[in-house]
Order: C-alpha cells, then structure tokens, then sequence
C-alpha cells in the first residue's frame, strides 16, 4: 500500500535545494538591508476580512483563497499574498513612519497546479509605507531589478505602468465599461456578465477572447490627471537616472486591486511557460486605510521563490550550494574516537559530519567524497592523521592535542 503524498499543487524541499533556498534568502536579505529594510514576521493566516479587502472582484478573493471557520466559529483564511499581512500588522501596531519591511513566508492559492504556480508557494517582498514620493517607488524598483542582477539574471524585464488614482480612475472605468459593453458578445463566458463588477479584471484575463476583444481598449495612462502624470513622469526619470530599464506597458493589469499609480512586473524572457512572470508590485494609497489605519501612501512587491530559482535554472545561474563542510571524519575503530572528535571539532566552529553504524572504510570514504569537504580527518590505532579529499596526497599525522590547529592550519592553505 503506497504512503502518504504532499497534496497536489505542493512540494517538498530536501537538501541540497533547501540549501538553495535559504542561500536566496540570505542574499535577498543582505540586500533589502541595505536601504533599510527590516525582517517582518507575520502570521500565515488571517481573519478573512484582511483578504477581502484585496477586491471581491479580484480572483484571488472569489476562487483561489483557502478560507476556513476555526474551531472558534471565526472565520479565517490563508494567506494568499504578503502585502495585506504587513500592512494589517502596521495598522496594529504602528511602528514609526516611513516603516520599510521586507518579510519571507509561504502563500497559499487554490488554484490549477502548473509549471511555475502551486498552491502553496513562497514569496519574497518588501513593503515601505508613509511616503507617496516617486522616488521610493523607483527605489523599490530598483532593489527587485538589482537582486535578480545580484543572481547572475540577464534575460529579465521590468514592465512598467500606472493605474491613476481615485481623482483620474473612475472616469477612465466608466469609459473603458462602455467600450466593453459594445463587445460583450466577444468576451469570454466568464467576464461576459461581469464587466460592471471591476472592468479593469478584463483586461488581465489570459484567454483569447477576452484579449482579442480589448486589443483597442483605452488604456489608464492615457487618461492620466495632472498629479499622476506627473508622480509618472518622475518614476520614469529616475528608473533611467540609476540605468534601470524598462518597458512602458499601458497593457499591464496585475490581479489586485489595491493598485494605485506605479504599478510593475518583471518578466522572465527565459521562461517558456504561458506565466512567465517572475515578480511584481506597486502602489497601494488606499489600502492602510481599508484596513482601519489612517490614511497613508504605501508600495512594495513580491516575488516568487520557486518561479526565480526556475528563472535561474533556464539560464543557468545560482546553482544549489553544496553542504560545505570542512571536515569529514573517518573512523573504523568502533566510532568513538570519531563521535569525540566530532563533538570537539564541531565545537571549535568547524563544520564537521561522520559516518554511522560502523562502516566499512570504503563506504566511510564513499561518504566523504560525496559530502565535499575539503578534509578528512582519520582515525585509526589511537592516532590522527589528516588528508585531502579532492586531490590525492600524503596523510598528515597530527597530534590529538592539536588537532584542531592543525585542521584549521591546513584549511587555510587550501584556501
């Protein structure tokens, strides 16, 4: 009888690959520390009302959120994006303004499992609110474009756009629902009754249909008022000041509609599957205050985990570590010389693994090849000796006393 399986749409992570992902997340935490962007911890779930305030209309809220009633009879969900948790956080807490976040964690959407998209995934993001200057938003640009360039990446985009505000937007939807209901026949069955819920959602559908028909829509940055023209205008100027490229995309409708002005995805050329984006983000002015907290400007992105590692893998870059140990200890006197030597080299700070179970001296050594440590300390007869694994060479008998100077001695000239 077969054993139990990770449900569909999830994953196992097993080293060595874990230790890909935790190198990912270290780099990208060096590097959002460095423009002052502090580790967030939030809870994976939430009372549903966080989410909702994503937008009814927005298929994350109306399909794809796992939403529960607890044994309290309260009603939750998983979370199936960073932002809202952050900013739910900030309306709770109320840290000091500007408040720059960055935060890590699994999201979670029902949705059809695909190359690339899971139910259960894992996304980076950074969230900075308290300031509605341009030149965050190109800040936050410009942290996403340089952590890819930071992995070696080459082949990805950073499509650009903005959806206005609440002083330009409604009239640009009133004339984009009506050029819609012109073509209502043409749309797919899904959005052929829905143009009045949230006529913007049509322009990101994927289908045919749908983008046949919206090929000649109006587009939000053509109906830009003065301000937002303006906040445009400047985001623009920056990206090119500090060499970011960028693609303008009037086009470009992400699926939250909590998006205000700059609005942003990076887009993996490498990438052969229909979703080829690799990150996202933008503006989010309203959505501090949705939340209960008072009015206050806010941006930032998330990016996906597993989609950058399959970027890396098309383009062959940031390959999974390997375990790095510095010593590997053999031992075929019984195992108690290498359980104390293992103990006190470990101690010293040196990574350090064994063999168990009394192998034979063969397999001791298959296993130190394969672990990649540079050394192997051998233990035979009461006495120590130190060898190369990698290169051949003469063993070294080393004095117990000194074992460890001696280790880390030959450590450095290997290095």
């Amino acid at each position: 009888m077969p054993g139990f399986q990770a449900p569909a749409g999830t994953f196992d992570v097993l080293p060595p690959e874990s230790s890909r992902y935790e190198a990912l997340v270290g780099r990208f935490a060096g590097h959002v520390a460095r423009a002052g962007y502090g580790s967030a911890i939030t809870p994976m779930f939430e009372d549903v009302g966080v989410f909702e305030r994503l937008g009814q209309s927005t298929d994350v809220v109306r399909k794809e959120m796992y939403d529960f009633e607890d044994k309290g009879g309260r009603r939750l969900a998983l979370r199936p994006e960073g932002t809202a948790s952050v900013v739910r956080a900030y309306v709770q807490r109320r840290p000091t303004l500007p408040f720059k976040a960055w935060y890590v964690g699994p999201i979670f959407r029902y949705e059809r499992p695909q190359a690339g998209r899971y139910r259960q995934h894992h996304q980076l993001g950074i969230e900075a609110l308290g300031s509605d200057d341009p030149d965050l938003d190109v800040e936050v640009m410009a942290l996403a474009a340089g952590f890819y360039a930071s992995l070696g990446l080459t082949r990805v985009r950073l499509r650009l756009t903005s959806l206005g505000d609440a002083a330009c937007r409604p009239a640009y939807r009133d004339q984009l629902q009506g050029y819609l209901e012109a073509r209502a026949d043409r749309l797919c069955e899904e959005h052929r009754d829905r143009i009045a819920e949230n006529p913007l959602r049509i322009l990101d559908c994927k289908r045919d249909a749908c983008r046949a028909a919206a090929a000649d829509a109006p587009r939000m940055v053509g109906h830009l008022c003065e301000q937002c023209r303006s906040h445009f205008g400047r985001v623009t100027a920056g990206l090119t000041a500090l060499g970011v490229a960028f693609e303008l995309d009037p086009s470009l409708v992400r699926g939250l509609d909590y998006y205000t002005r700059t609005t942003f995805e990076f887009t993996s050329d490498a990438l052969e599957f229909a979703h080829s984006g690799a990150g996202g983000g933008g503006r989010y002015d309203g959505l501090v205050e949705s939340l209960g907290g008072p009015p206050t400007p806010g941006i930032g992105f998330g990016l996906g985990i597993e989609r950058i590692l399959l970027t890396c893998d098309a383009e062959g870059v940031f390959p999974a570590p390997g375990l790095g140990l510095d010593v590997f200890v053999l031992d075929t006197t019984g195992g108690e010389q290498a359980r104390d030597v293992t103990a006190e080299l470990r101690a010293a700070g040196l990574r350090t693994d064994r063999a168990f179970d009394q192998r034979s001296w063969k397999a001791q050594m298959k296993a130190a090849l394969r672990s990649e440590a540079p050394l192997a300390v051998v233990l035979e007869d009461g006495e120590a000796s130190i060898r190369t694994l990698q290169e051949k060479g003469e063993a070294e008998r080393a004095d117990r006393g000194t074992l460890v100077e001696h280790v880390r001695k030959k450590l450095g000239e290997l290095r």
